[in-house]
């Protein structure tokens, strides 16, 4: 019997109701200090009741890696309790919630951000403007930030972490040749490139342990030559799954280059071709917008699970619609 959206899915210890999972999307209405609100704990409640996750939008780690001037952050104590009433909510709905954990690296927002920083002085453009090396002592200074967004994060009621590796925000930057031209431990080969990933991986998973689930966004492709590929990322991770719970598979954000044409689940083959060399969960994202769709990526385990994020900011019960037969 085929495998449809209405399947249960194991994640890491949670055996998810199906195979819905809402995408993180910023909501823009954080307060100038990141502190979530009453906005926040409405939308996300609304929305939980039928999907099988939930994942927040991107959270910064770091006062100085906030991705916009109105997101919202965990690098605080005064953080949690905002974030534990959205948790709060959706369990209501016995749904699982995972956080976002994020920094901008050198596309932080110019607002908010005291010092840009990245892994090279490679601006991404003039609007972000030219980001500092992060030295040595900054990079261990961010990885202590993740380890501390971790801690916080079950404080706030979490039950899983995605680390954002995708879009062209800090690790990512780390990870690619095109914003990597560092001479250190931390770039040139492919292994140095993944090394603060790795590090940032064990540091939250030292705090975590390991039946915490931790899940990876990435983007699969910079679409642009010399940039990642699905079998650099095969490369990447492959060292790192058993201390992951699954991917997240989306694409670019790391330079100003888009893909040429977007259509329904134009992201989808990088998925595929990711999932082919893993053993955990793969979750597909951009355009699977329909049940028939959706049940056909699964059925042909072209993915694990569908990702939606649109949709849901237009129709809180969109995800209701899609597992009716």
């Amino acid at each position: 019997m085929s495998v449809t959206i209405n399947n249960p899915l194991s994640l890491g210890n949670f055996r998810l109701k199906n195979r819905l999972i809402m995408a993180p999307m910023q909501q823009y209405m954080g307060t100038p200090e990141a502190f979530a609100n009453n906005h926040h704990v409405e939308h996300y409640a609304r929305r939980a009741k039928h999907v099988g996750l939930v994942i927040l939008e991107s959270t910064a780690i770091s006062s100085n890696g906030r991705l916009w001037a109105n997101d919202i952050g965990i690098y605080t104590d005064r953080h949690v309790e905002p974030l534990r009433k959205i948790t709060d909510a959706i369990h209501i709905y016995q749904t699982p919630v995972f956080i976002q954990l994020s920094h901008g690296g050198r596309k932080s927002s110019p607002e908010v951000t005291e010092t840009l920083v990245a892994p090279s002085a490679i601006a991404y453009n003039d609007h972000y403007g030219t980001p500092e090396s992060l030295s040595a002592e900054g990079i261990a200074k961010v990885i202590e930030e993740y380890r501390l967004a971790a801690k916080r994060s079950i404080k706030a009621g979490f039950d899983g972490i995605e680390i954002h590796a995708a879009h062209g925000f800090l690790i990512h930057q780390f990870l690619s040749p095109l914003t990597n031209t560092r001479l250190d431990r931390y770039g040139g080969t492919s292994e140095n490139r993944a090394r603060f990933l790795k590090e940032v991986l064990f540091a939250i998973r030292g705090e975590v342990g390991r039946n915490y689930p931790v899940i990876i966004r990435i983007s699969a492709t910079d679409y642009s030559e010399g940039g990642l590929t699905p079998a650099d990322w095969v490369r990447l991770l492959q060292p790192l799954e058993s201390e992951l719970d699954a991917i997240h598979v989306s694409t670019g954000g790391n330079v100003p280059v888009k893909p040429s044409d977007v259509y329904e689940a134009y992201q989808l083959p990088h998925a595929a071709a990711i999932k082919q060399h893993f053993n955990i969960p793969i979750i597909a994202v951009g355009k699977i917008y329909t049940r028939s769709l959706a049940n056909h990526v699964l059925a042909d385990q072209l993915a694990d699970a569908i990702a939606i994020g649109r949709p849901l900011l237009d129709d809180p019960d969109y995800a209701e619609h899609l597992l009716i037969p």
